[in-house]
């Protein structure tokens, strides 16, 4: 007896949904983890700028000049990338 034709679509369009759902779950990562990514970015480019600033400042002996600077500097190189970070997980 052959197979009936409605069974046969119906198993054909659970396949697609089924590989469609995998894909969308690889392009969507956990908001947790998104989360984490932009305060990472965030506290190394201000990490970073900070030691930056220390470094120069021992070396050239301008004891806090250098450090704020380069903190501000962090600040808004952080800023920066978490606002262009966000713009990509928008799309």
């Amino acid at each position: 007896m052959p197979k009936d034709p409605f069974k046969t679509r119906l198993e054909i369009a659970k396949k697609k949904v089924l590989k469609r759902d995998l894909y969308n779950k690889k392009d969507n990562p956990s908001p947790i983890g998104s989360a984490f990514k932009l305060s990472t970015e965030l506290v190394s480019a201000v990490a970073v700028g900070t030691i930056i600033g220390f470094i120069l400042d021992k070396t050239f002996g301008t004891k806090p000049w250098l450090i704020l600077i380069f903190f501000f500097v962090g600040v808004i190189a952080g800023i920066t990338n978490v606002i262009k970070s966000a713009k990509k997980m928008q799309k």
